[in-house]
This record gives structure tokens, C-alpha cells and sequence, in this order.
């Protein structure tokens, strides 16, 4: 079992807290025992585990699961657990993965376009309002939040496993060659005339949003074929930029008369 907070590995996973340690050692971590299970659920490969004894024999079905799939495993005390985690509370369990590029969406219908998302909270409750409403995925400016935080991986709820989803390098060509391919682009401003319940979503749509503060940069707000607004009560701050994401794709859902 390992005890000591000066282990090597302990100090490697540690690191992974911070932007730096995941670009340097090429890892990510992820926490808890259900994005454990969404991991082994997808199949990725699992660099490292480290649980408690009290884990290991709660889950003794999982436990065997992981060790086919991890590259090395750890016992660790409930000490070093909560060192290494980036939770107040965690439930036992942490593991790190390979940093390797996520799958892009290929949009054919509907999809997501994000602009300088700083908080990870925000961006993983967006991946995961894509996977729930059935989205193709989301596009994220690279001056973003990293898509692997350890707190966007956790607000995912493991549905950062099943979203394609990637950072381009170039949003405003990429968003001119979906509309020479049919898509609109829709992008959300306080001051836009028309509602999101106003303007066809039926059509492929790919929809932008920008930043919690500053909102959408004039030059990708140029691109747009139209601008919405989500309608607000007279001294009320705008909406949260993933509650205005939930509300606006399951618009596009209910226009669309999907089934989920």
C-alpha cells in the first residue's frame, strides 16, 4: 500500500491538476467510481489506478474489470486517495488516461459551437446536455478550458466518453465550410431581435455560443446566419451558458419532434 505523499507517482498524478502537469506527462485524471465505469464502458486504456482497501472491497466485480484494462494498479491510503484527488469527498478511486485526441463530430443535423469557455464546470454540463439530447457533438475554440479538466471530465457525469467532440484551431473557417455544406449557423447575443423559439431549428444547425462574460467575438458573431436571444424578466442576469445551451438544443429537439 502506498502511504507516503513523496512517492513519485503520487507526485506524478498530483501534477495532473494543474494544465501544465497534463500537457508535460501526457495524462489526464479522472475520479470516482462511475467515470471508472464509463472509461471501461468505452474501453479506454487505463494508465494507472489507485483505490483504498475499502473500495477495492466494495467492488470487487469492478475491481477485476480494471484489472484487465489497467496498465498499473494501486492501493493507496484514504490520505494519499484524498491527496490526489481533486474532490473534498472523493469516493475512493482515481485513475489517470493517455491524453489522446477525442473523436471529431462529423455534424450532419445539429450541433454545438463554443467560444473561450472558461469555467469546466460549464463546459462539462454542456457535454454532457449534448450527449442527453442526442447532439452530434461540440466544437470548442482553443482558447478554451482544456476538454480533459479534471472538473469538465466530472460535470460530463461519463458522457465525456460518448460525445465526439475536439478544439479547432480555426472556428470561423470551420464554421463557413458547414454553411457551404447547408447548416445554419445560430448564434446567441442578449441584444438579438428574434427568441429561440421564434426561428426554425429543424433545418442543420450548429449552434454558438460564446463566452460566460464577454459572450461571442464580433468576428464569429459576423459569420452567423441569424442571432437569438433567450427572453428574460426585466432585472434578471443572463442565463448560466450551459442552462442557455440545454434550452436551446432541446428547442431544436421538440422542433424536430424527435423522440429521445
Amino acid at each position: 500500500m502506498l502511504t507516503s505523499l513523496q512517492n513519485p507517482l503520487i507526485k506524478q498524478i498530483r501534477s495532473l491538476h494543474r494544465a501544465k502537469g497534463r500537457r508535460e506527462i501526457g495524462l489526464f485524471l479522472i475520479e470516482g467510481t462511475h467515470l471508472i465505469e464509463a472509461a471501461c464502458a468505452a474501453e479506454r486504456a487505463i494508465a494507472t489506478v489507485c483505490c483504498t482497501e475499502a473500495w477495492q472491497t466494495q467492488y470487487p466485480v469492478l475491481w477485476e474489470q480494471i484489472a484487465r484494462w489497467a496498465q498499473r494498479i494501486e492501493v493507496v491510503s484514504a490520505e494519499v486517495l484524498r491527496a490526489i484527488a481533486t474532490t473534498t469527498e472523493p469516493d475512493g478511486i482515481v485513475a489517470t488516461l493517455e491524453r489522446i485526441a477525442t473523436p471529431a463530430p462529423k455534424f450532419t443535423h445539429l450541433g454545438l459551437v463554443l467560444e473561450t469557455i472558461q469555467d469546466p464546470g460549464n463546459l462539462g454540463t454542456m457535454i454532457r446536455t449534448v450527449a442527453a439530447v442526442g447532439a452530434e457533438g461540440l466544437l470548442l475554440s482553443p482558447d478554451s478550458v482544456d476538454l480533459d479538466h479534471p472538473k469538465v471530465v466530472r460535470a460530463s457525469a461519463g458522457a465525456w466518453f460518448q460525445v465526439p467532440m475536439a478544439t479547432h484551431a480555426d472556428l470561423p473557417t470551420a464554421l463557413q465550410r458547414y454553411q457551404q455544406q447547408g447548416f445554419q449557423v445560430v448564434a446567441t447575443l442578449p441584444t438579438a431581435k428574434d427568441s429561440f423559439w421564434d426561428i426554425d431549428l429543424r433545418k442543420p444547425t450548429l449552434l454558438l455560443l460564446g463566452n460566460e462574460g464577454a459572450g461571442l467575438s464580433p468576428e464569429l458573431t459576423a459569420i452567423a446566419d441569424q442571432t437569438i436571444r433567450i427572453p428574460i424578466h426585466p432585472g434578471v442576469e443572463s442565463l448560466n451558458v450551459a442552462i442557455a445551451a440545454a434550452l436551446i438544443l432541446y428547442e431544436a429537439k421538440r422542433q424536430r419532434k424527435e423522440n429521445l
